[in-house]
């Protein structure tokens, strides 16, 4: 069952020529998992593996649009997915938002939707922060 997923927008203090280009190589993203998970991540310009908790998912660049689309979907994963991170310009910065879409069994969206969609948004929240100078909240259940 084909589920669809709308993160919120968020405006991020970077130019979205910059902001598209620190995701345009998969392997910058490493470098904002913390520590104690790194050693369960991989990744080269176009992939990003992640294993937490012994479950593993990959995903792979499907499409580039400059400055205002990257589009991942899934290399391994125990269902097919699609995530769209959205860079759109703004005076003093980035509208940025992501999409996500899945397809998912009738059990698996009803345990997972919501979370899909707090995780959508908080990744927004998160990268807000980082351009504003703060901290961003990491999820402190993964381990």
């Amino acid at each position: 069952m084909a589920a669809h997923y709308e993160s919120k927008h968020g405006i991020v203090a970077i130019p979205n020529e910059q902001l598209y280009m620190s995701f345009t190589d998969l392997r910058t993203l490493t470098a904002s998992v913390p520590a104690e998970y790194r050693d369960g991540v991989t990744a080269d310009f176009d992939h990003l593996k992640v294993t937490v908790r012994g479950f593993t998912i990959a995903v792979k660049v499907a499409e580039r649009k400059p400055y205002t689309l990257i589009r991942l979907e899934d290399d391994e994963a125990p269902f097919h997915f699609s995530v769209s991170a959205h860079f759109d310009p703004v005076p003093g910065g980035t509208d940025f938002s992501v999409e996500a879409d899945a397809e998912l069994n009738l059990m698996m969206k009803a345990m997972l939707g919501g979370r899909i969609k707090d995780a959508l948004d908080k990744l927004v929240d998160g990268l807000v922060a980082v351009s504003q100078g703060k901290q961003p909240e990491f999820p402190s259940d993964l381990g």
